[in-house]
């Protein structure tokens, strides 16, 4: 088997991958990190790289907050809490977690809510209203909802027909 050697990649190389890397889409700090480290680039090398996509503006945390929520919140459907907890996996700062956290209208949040719900309908056999109610928000909270919003919106459904 032949071995994988790693390339040695310059710094300006480098600079310039995570520049192009950064231009295709938001990139939060981690990513950037480790995409550097598996190009072999260590120590201070790399910390000068980080603050020159950030000086150049290639690399902006909060700016990554927010199109990271507001596309899992419209694309995926996601709630806050799932949001917050994702972006605390990428260890985005609490400032930037509540400014992204204010993107989200309330009034389309409670909308995708509803959405959530309808969609679960079509999946869930409608045996009673009470087990109907909680699948859809047991459901809803796995997508991350919050559970008072959710259940205060389960309340308030119109009775089903069965």
């Amino acid at each position: 088997m032949w071995k994988k050697t790693k390339k040695y990649v310059s710094k300006d190389d480098a600079l310039k991958k995570l520049q192009r890397y950064c231009a295709y889409q938001e990139r939060c700090h981690k990513e950037v990190r480790n995409k550097l480290l598996d190009l072999g680039i260590y120590g201070d090398d790399l910390e000068n790289i980080i603050v020159d996509l950030i000086t150049d503006d290639f690399l902006n945390e909060e700016r990554f907050a927010k199109m990271y929520a507001g596309g899992k919140f419209r694309i995926k459907k996601w709630g806050r809490v799932r949001i917050t907890q994702e972006l605390k996996l990428r260890k985005i700062s609490a400032y930037c977690i509540k400014k992204a956290m204010e993107e989200i209208e309330e009034e389309d949040y409670i909308k995708t809510l509803h959405e959530v719900f309808e969609k679960r309908l079509k999946y869930i056999k409608k045996e009673n209203e009470f087990k109907t109610n909680t699948n859809l928000g047991k459901y809803a909270i796995s997508r991350g909802f919050e559970s008072a919003i959710v259940w205060r919106e389960v309340k308030q459904r119109p009775k089903t027909t069965t």
